[in-house]
């Protein structure tokens, strides 16, 4: 039994997950055609706030997708729902981001501004290459003057191209460290985004695939939703072994390949011991043991992480190798 068997959708992050900037990741794209073409729906769950579903879209027909809008979640649009809890028709919203984001805002009965001197009862901060420190004394100035302050999500880093850049997060921080007030958060790793995905495509049960533990993982876990860790973004072996009860993934796989393999058992992707590998605690490390030349780092790692979430577990694990396998392939984790 495949992976496909077990799901009716996907509901997937994209940065570092279905692609690195303008480049598809690995096996992505036949994965995620697989799968529709067995019936499982995908829906495309992004925290990146500076680009409209249309445009979202048509980048992924552009890596050779078959997806229209509808199947475009992104955290601006879950952020302008948010707003809509704190402002009435008509009112103005200083929006910090891209102009796809101040589309939404219009769109959803808003007056857009881009001046604390306009007197918006909201402050929208969603990211874009455009920001800078104008944009932000102008969100800061607003929020000091009462404004509700939203995030469309507080990603500290963006995978693109060339590696990681600054993320709306990062930018979030020095307007939260300038006024002292932590915004709420529309996009993951809240649940809002998944379920109102779930609703959408009229599903019972979805897998979220994603590349980020704090965000994509921590987000299906608080939406209640069985969830696959790739390593092909942000968060690799080590912040899994170090991962708190809410970021920790039901399945871990190197990408999603996985979801190709009709012969897979799917628990093989789980935390447990395989590859020949033991994995024991000893006081605060976990010592691993056996394997041979055949066994892969990735089987190492499910290894040592059925112990490292045994009982809750213990934050700040240390891995001890005790096999030159072991060995071989902890240093593959790096």
């Amino acid at each position: 039994m495949g992976m496909t068997e077990l799901f009716d959708a996907l509901l997937l992050d994209l940065d570092g997950t279905v692609w690195a900037g303008d480049t598809a990741i690995p096996h992505a794209v036949d994965a995620i055609t697989a799968a529709q073409q067995e019936g499982v729906a995908p829906a495309f769950i992004t925290n990146n706030a500076s680009k409209s579903p249309d445009d979202v879209a048509a980048k992924l027909r552009g890596i050779g997708l078959d997806v229209e809008s509808d199947a475009v979640m992104t955290s601006a649009q879950a952020a302008v729902q948010l707003a809509a809890q704190h402002a009435e028709p008509g009112s103005a919203i200083l929006v910090v981001g891209a102009p796809s984001f101040v589309d939404l805002v219009r769109e959803a009965g808003f007056v857009p501004v881009t001046s604390a001197d306009d007197n918006p009862v909201a402050v929208l901060h969603g990211h874009s290459p455009d920001n800078g420190w104008k944009q932000l004394s102008e969100a800061a100035l607003a929020i000091q003057r009462g404004a509700t302050y939203i995030a469309s999500n507080l990603d500290s880093t963006l995978p693109m191209d060339r590696g990681f850049m600054v993320g709306n997060g990062s930018m979030v921080a020095a307007v939260t460290n300038a006024t002292g007030v932590i915004p709420e958060a529309a996009g993951k790793p809240g649940p809002a985004m998944f379920e109102l995905a779930k609703k959408n495509l009229g599903v019972k049960r979805p897998l979220v695939v994603g590349d980020r533990l704090d965000t994509d993982i921590a987000g299906g876990v608080a939406a209640g939703m069985d969830t696959l860790h790739v390593l092909t973004g942000v968060s690799g072996p080590h912040a899994l072994i170090d991962a708190p009860a809410e970021q920790r993934p039901t399945f871990i796989a190197q990408d999603m390949s996985v979801l190709l393999d009709a012969e897979l058992d799917p628990d093989t992707l789980r935390p447990s011991a395989q590859g020949g590998f033991t994995a024991v605690r000893e006081g605060g490390a976990i010592v691993l043991d056996g394997g041979d030349e055949s066994s892969t780092p990735l089987q190492a790692l499910r290894t040592v992480l059925s112990v490292a979430w045994a009982d809750g577990g213990e934050r700040g694990d240390v891995v001890k190798p005790a096999s030159d396998a072991a060995r071989a392939a902890t240093q593959a984790w790096w």
